[in-house]
């Protein structure tokens, strides 16, 4: 039996298109760019190689958490399901679209740091009893429930993100900027 199953370094090429499904099925996609790297002995330089283009469509918590999460630029790792599509317009014009579709994501530590929070019922529970159930973002950690306007209802686009910062040393914590610091 064959595995259609990849993971995928690259980057998030364009912004995060989130919105819910008339059955209340959250959805984002986004296109993800993976470039080969590699280094030139006759120029004694790293090369960026062409660069392969998918399709990410992400479901449930994953888009969710993804929405809330990623943006245009990060550099990740994405695992799920290939699919690799033909098409035909009416005018005679044809492609390939490469497709997959998510079971997993996340930043790539190798480029950068991260911090991550729980978003699911089995998160500390003290937190919940505190009443931090509201996560950042208007997403109930709790329940996966969205309740920011424009991204609860059903067919509608999310609002986007806030232009991050050109400060390098700023960085998103649960949506306020904080500066960040490291030990070394």
């Amino acid at each position: 039996m064959m595995s259609n199953y990849v993971t995928i370094r690259g980057f998030v090429g364009t912004e995060i298109k989130c919105a819910v499904a008339g059955s209340g099925l959250p959805i984002a996609k986004f296109r993800l760019g993976s470039s080969d790297r590699y280094f030139d002995k006759k120029t004694n330089a790293w090369v960026d190689g062409d660069t392969n283009w998918y399709s990410v469509s992400m479901f449930r918590q994953l888009a969710t958490n993804a929405g809330v999460s990623l943006q245009k630029g990060d550099r990740i790792i994405v695992t799920g399901k290939l699919r690799v599509r033909t098409w035909i317009t009416d005018e005679g014009k044809s492609g390939t679209t490469v497709e997959i579709d998510a079971d997993s994501a996340g930043h790539d530590l190798v480029f950068g740091t991260a911090s991550f929070r729980r978003s699911s019922a089995d998160r500390n529970d003290s937190a919940v009893q505190e009443g931090a159930d509201e996560g950042f973002d208007g997403v109930n950690y709790a329940t996966g429930e969205i309740s920011t306007p424009g991204y609860g209802a059903p067919g509608t686009a999310v609002e986007e993100s806030p232009e991050p910062s050109d400060d390098p040393a700023e960085t998103e914590v649960g949506g306020d900027r904080e500066l960040a610091s490291a030990p070394f």
